[in-house]
């Protein structure tokens, strides 16, 4: 399966944001166990070293569970970053905001680009820059209404959730507009990591997978 048909099937990406390199790939592993098949690492632009961090961490989880999880970088904010992404192996990348030069870059090195975008011209521009699905950010903040209204006249542009979504809602997004929905630290959660308590990181994955629309 490639990887823009995984993350339209499997519906969820969980996202690892600030886990360490070397807590990474048990983590990938813990949400898979829970039927995550999707992982975006992001890069901490707060950070100095967040290129060759974010780089080596999707090289590990590639090597690791490659051929069962497609792994991405989050964040991606300039070519730079895009590239080291590529360079490591990433199947995907996504950006919070519209950049159409990133998303050039994104798509000549053969990755999945799921740019941001909030107004029907934001998400329109990533469009015709290329998307392959628009990251509509932050998605909680304006609600369903906000999706079912943009839907209406942008009926054709894959949509994915991101922002704000929690176990309670995560099917209502997917119901009502959104192709998928990434997920941050309602389920890739710092503390359960820290503390090594992968078993409940891999419940968290199973509750999440368990509200998926059949």
């Amino acid at each position: 399966m490639d990887t823009l048909a995984m993350i339209k099937n499997t519906k969820l990406v969980a996202i690892a944001r600030r886990v360490a390199v070397a807590d990474i790939v048990k983590t990938a592993q813990a949400l898979h166990d829970g039927g995550i098949q999707c992982l975006e690492i992001t890069f901490d632009q707060s950070s100095s070293s967040c290129i060759q961090d974010t780089a080596t961490s999707i090289q590990n989880v590639k090597t690791a569970l490659g051929d069962v999880m497609s792994v991405g970088a989050g964040t991606v904010l300039t070519v730079e970053q895009a590239r080291a992404a590529a360079a490591a192996g990433a199947d995907f990348a996504l950006a919070p905001s519209t950049d159409v030069t990133v998303i050039a870059e994104m798509k000549r090195l053969g990755l999945t680009a799921i740019p941001g975008a909030l107004t029907p011209t934001e998400i329109m521009t990533a469009w015709n820059a290329g998307a392959d699905i628009v990251k509509v950010f932050p998605a909680d903040i304006l609600g369903v209404a906000y999706i079912k209204a943009i839907r209406g006249p942008i009926s054709h542009v894959p949509c994915m959730a991101v922002g704000g979504v929690t176990i309670d809602n995560v099917r209502t997004f997917l119901e009502n507009g959104y192709c998928s929905c990434g997920i941050g630290s309602n389920v890739v959660r710092n503390d359960l990591i820290k503390a090594g308590n992968y078993a409940e990181l891999t419940a968290l994955a199973k509750a999440f997978v368990a509200q998926k629309p059949c």
